[in-house]
Order: structure tokens, then sequence, then C-alpha cells
């Protein structure tokens, strides 16, 4: 199986957008100064989100998503 060079194009954008929102969700986190318990649940519960997102986008270059973004 082949992955065509737009296939890898989307990827890459994808994966650095995905990246730049985990980043700002986790400084802002941390400018705001949530307490301790709840900052790091906040943290936990941002990272399964992004984790499931970038599942979904690398079965979706095999063509197996969990479900469909956009359309």
């Amino acid at each position: 199986m082949l992955i065509g060079l737009g296939g890898l194009v989307n990827l890459v954008v994808a994966l650095v957008i995905l990246g730049l929102v985990f980043w700002l969700v986790l400084w802002f986190i941390g400018w705001v100064g949530v307490p301790e318990p709840f900052n790091k649940i906040i943290k936990v519960v941002v990272g399964l989100i992004i984790f499931i997102i970038l599942l979904n986008i690398l079965l979706g270059l095999v063509g197996h998503q969990f479900f469909r973004l956009g359309g």
C-alpha cells in the first residue's frame, strides 16, 4: 500500500496544527493558574482528546476512521 504525497502533506499540516493547539491549551492552563488537582486532570483529558484525534488522522490514511472530521 502506498500513501500519496498529498496525503503526507495533509498529515504534516494536521500534525502541526494539532501540536500548536495542544501547546496553546497547555500554555493557557498554565497562564490562567488552575489549581493543582484540576490542572493535572485537564492536562490528561486534553492529552486523551489529542491522542484520539491523532489516532483518527493516522487511521484515516489507511481508510479506517473512528469518526469523520468536516464531512
